[in-house]
């Protein structure tokens, strides 16, 4: 088992939103050992249920009419392996509804990026050293969530005389079949192929010879997530490997992890926290108006309420990811998918990043280790919830490695963007309707194995802040040689200077390093842990946080 140190002993909970993934595990001690590598037998891995296996060759209905025309059909398009190409009232430009599910959406590269173009290392440039975090892989629903919840109320009304008509027809024999927490085929394929794509990327720097340690979570998803990362970038063989290790960090309610770090984070589980499921629910009863209005009319003997039309809007997402198919998807239109979407983002930026008084408070911990790395240092004192017991030990916390691989949770992810300082993400988002020019887009940034690249580059002499490709990059030829980093979000760049204007307004997104770790210097102090995740303040309305801190005194 893997050694933990308790800081702090959290007390109640408040409910989540629904699409938030903050399972807590109640832990009574911590136990001690000098195996930090045991992924079998697995230790605290939460639930484990399993849903009923599909059967998508029987059950999907492709191919389907053509749009506006019910005797001809539209070309087929085979599912991979996902069916996600039904038709969708409103969608006229053929979109893809499955990019529009925010923390929900199955991987997918951000498709419009956060600002600038890609640019290309220039000639005599190299990266010199790595650094991942990656989510999950697609998911079951967490335990208790409101689908389960939605899933037991229409069985029981069917029973007692309910019937539905027209699109709801398939509730009058329908059950809730879908198991919790633990990845979905679809989810080991994601980080699988993300071990592959990472391979073609970085692997000159993988030192076959040198042990290489990847860090996760006990938690079951989590676990498997890591392993199928490791599956797809050193091979199946990578288990018995002995230079391969993956460290499983103790997740539960009490315990220091900065893979979790809401863990050790009271307050962010607290209503304090709760602004932005607060919002979603303003925005839900906006957008949902009429789709409520529409099932009811299909529906005697059961009156849905918005947020049970809520939770069959997320069934589609989480049948479609277990069962390849899902009925509940065409019961929307193209705009409430667009309204589900802004609902998942005003949850995360009320509930997990700036607009949340424990925004910064939750990711501290792993921006200091991702630090410590940069600078070459241990993490000795215990002043956020990072595991001092590990972190201070170059055999569970090495520094020598030019690629670290590291597994977390979309809300904590969130709290590490907002942690450093990422303020083009701070945008402040109304509960009435998205706002223009959105930044925070929770499917571009947190979906089912999103990943977080940091990447240090080295350069011969400085490179031109304005080029616009790999050639003539450099500003001079007889300048000194410099270091960059470079942060790519589901692999397009974050533009640093926007959040840091001493990093300059560069066409690449870069940064110079000794300019990042400058700044750096602070994030510490900005993110008030102590007071933010301990401290004794009153809730306040959606919309007063802005800066990912409680209010000033």
């Amino acid at each position: 088992m893997v050694t933990s140190f308790v800081l702090l002993a959290l007390a109640g909970l408040s409910q989540a939103a629904p699409y938030l993934e903050r399972r807590r595990t109640t832990i009574a001690t911590s136990t001690t050992s000098a195996n930090y590598f045991q992924i079998s037998p697995e230790v605290f891995a939460g639930p484990t249920a399993t849903g009923t296996a599909p059967f998508l060759a029987e059950t999907n209905p492709a191919p389907f009419p053509a749009s506006g025309n019910a005797t001809s059909t539209a070309s087929y398009q085979a599912p991979n392996p996902l069916e996600t190409a039904e038709p969708i009232t409103g969608n006229v430009n053929n979109s893809n509804i499955f990019q529009l599910m925010g923390n929900l959406s199955p991987y997918f590269p951000n498709p419009s990026g956060f600002g600038i173009n890609e640019i290309g290392l220039p000639a005599g440039a190299n990266i010199s050293l790595v650094n991942m975090l990656s989510r999950h892989g697609s998911r079951y629903p967490t335990t208790n969530s409101s689908q389960q919840k939605l899933g037991a109320s229409i069985k029981n009304a069917t029973s007692m005389g309910a019937k539905f008509t027209g699109q709801l027809s398939f509730l009058n024999s329908w059950s809730y079949n879908l198991g919790a927490e633990i990845l979905v085929p679809k989810g080991r394929q994601e980080l699988f192929d993300s071990g592959i794509l990472h391979y073609y990327q970085y692997a000159q720097l993988y030192n076959y010879n040198a042990t290489i340690v990847a860090r996760t979570t006990t938690e079951d998803r989590m676990l498997k997530s890591a392993e199928n990362f490791l599956a797809g970038f050193v091979g199946l063989e990578w288990a018995t490997n002995p230079l391969v290790k993956l460290e499983p960090i103790l997740e539960g309610t009490g315990f220091n992890d900065s893979l979790a770090g809401y863990d050790n984070c009271n307050n962010s589980n607290l209503p304090v926290s709760s602004g932005g499921s607060n919002a979603s629910t303003i925005w839900e009863g906006i957008y949902l108006t009429n789709a409520t209005a529409r099932l009811q009319a299909m529906t005697t003997a059961f009156n849905w309420t918005t947020s049970q039309v809520y939770a069959a809007q997320g069934l589609c997402p989480y049948e479609t990811i277990a069962f390849g198919f899902s009925e509940f998807c065409q019961l929307f239109t193209y705009q409430e998918w667009q309204g589900f979407e802004y609902s998942i983002d005003l949850q995360f930026y009320g509930g997990d990043m700036f607009g949340s008084p424990t925004g910064r408070a939750v990711g501290i911990g792993y921006v200091q280790e991702v630090l410590g790395r940069l600078q070459n240092h241990t993490i000795t004192m215990p002043v956020t919830q990072d595991n001092i017991t590990l972190d201070n030990n170059t055999i569970s916390f090495p520094l020598n490695q030019t690629l670290y691989f590291d597994f977390s949770h979309d809300t904590n992810i969130a709290s590490i963007l907002t942690a450093f300082g990422l303020t083009q993400f701070a945008q402040f988002l109304p509960a009435t309707g998205p706002p223009a020019n959105q930044q925070m887009i929770v499917s571009h940034m947190e979906p089912f194995g999103a990943r977080l690249d940091v990447e240090i580059i080295d350069a011969p002499m400085p490179v031109s802040a304005s080029r616009t490709n790999a050639t003539n990059a450099y500003s001079c030829t007889n300048g000194t040689a410099t270091q960059y980093i470079h942060f790519l979000l589901n692999q397009r760049t974050i533009p640093l200077g926007v959040s840091y204007p001493n990093c300059g307004n560069r066409t690449d997104g870069w940064c110079e390093l000794s300019t990042f770790l400058g700044n750096a210097q602070s994030l510490l102090a900005a993110a008030q842990y102590n007071y933010s995740c301990n401290g004794n303040y009153p809730a306040v309305p959606y919309g007063t946080i802005t800066n990912g801190v409680p209010q000033s005194s």
